[in-house]
């Protein structure tokens, strides 16, 4: 950790240490790691769900939520913990607090509690590292010399590219969605439209013969299809929360948790595209009511 420290725009360095194990507890099994992280350290720590640093006890784990459920244990409980590597200890370890994450199978401990645990001494598997702006490259090549340093990274640009393939991914299946939703929405008005047309022909023909203008007549027929569009809308909020919050719920497994949040302006956004395709569909039908025949439907026999 010194040697990093030396070198040119480095400015920070904080030792961790991933130990490979498996958690038992009663008949349940796991196999995850457990990150020490250093005392008063920095560059990692756990949050809670409002985004706010987690300190790490001075002795037992830190399990997120979804590790100690499916261990089925709480705050106060001991756990077996089998190191998959070195000796191979098997240790029993108190639980002292669990904290909410949405990715992986985390566990942590203080560095020096873990290393005290294990019999190591002070021991580190890798480095977290804040460098200088524009020294990243050749901090870089340094660390590429040092045959002891299997690998690096840089977490700006894992984030990068994660947000860059979520954005791809979800922003063509939104598309998609919306142009589906869309066609299946225009085709549903412009069908309960023609059909209430082909029902009512007789009728709306009459209004027309007695002096009703075409927008009154049309008026009749689609103020009341906007209408059930308009009722149907805070409906169709409630079912797709309800399907939303399903999707989430089935979408959870050990490698990450989908949470459930839906922007104010997603209600927005599909209640505008239901709006415009309903009046589309409604356009669609009023030339139909313009061109209607009124003798030929007037002589139409009941």
């Amino acid at each position: 950790m010194n040697e990093l420290r030396a070198l040119p725009g480095v400015r920070q360095v904080e030792g961790v240490r991933s130990v490979p194990v498996r958690f038992r507890s009663e008949n349940r099994s796991l196999l995850t790691s457990i990150e020490g992280l250093p005392p008063g350290g920095e560059l990692r720590r756990p949050i809670d769900a409002q985004l706010r640093r987690i300190d790490l006890p001075e002795d037992g784990l830190v399990l997120n939520d979804y590790l100690a459920a499916r261990l089925g244990v709480g705050v106060g409980d001991r756990v077996w913990v089998e190191v998959l590597e070195g000796r191979r200890a098997k240790l029993q370890l108190p639980v002292a607090r669990l904290v909410r994450e949405h990715v992986g199978l985390q566990a942590y401990m203080n560095l020096d509690a873990l290393n005290r645990a294990l019999g190591d001494g002070d021991v580190i598997s890798g480095t977290l590292m804040t460098v200088d702006d524009g020294a990243e490259p050749a901090v870089f090549r340094e660390l590429d010399r040092r045959p002891r340093i299997i690998g690096s990274a840089s977490r700006l640009a894992s984030v990068e590219a994660l947000y860059r393939s979520i954005a791809q991914m979800t922003g063509l299946f939104m598309w998609i969605s919306i142009v589906m939703g869309a066609i299946i929405n225009f085709g549903v008005v412009y069908n309960s439209a023609r059909i209430a047309l082909a029902e009512r022909g007789r009728e709306l023909a009459s209004l027309r013969v007695l002096g009703f203008t075409q927008g009154e007549v049309s008026y009749i027929l689609l103020g009341e299809l906007a209408l059930l569009v308009l009722v149907s809308i805070p409906l169709s909020f409630a079912v797709g929360y309800g399907l939303s919050w399903y999707l989430a719920s089935n979408l959870q497994s050990d490698l990450y948790r989908v949470p459930m949040h839906i922007a104010p302006s997603a209600y927005a956004f599909a209640a505008l595209t239901t709006v415009i395709s309903a009046i589309l569909s409604a356009l669609a039908v009023r030339e139909r009511i313009y061109r209607l025949d009124l003798i030929g439907v007037l002589k139409t026999r009941e």
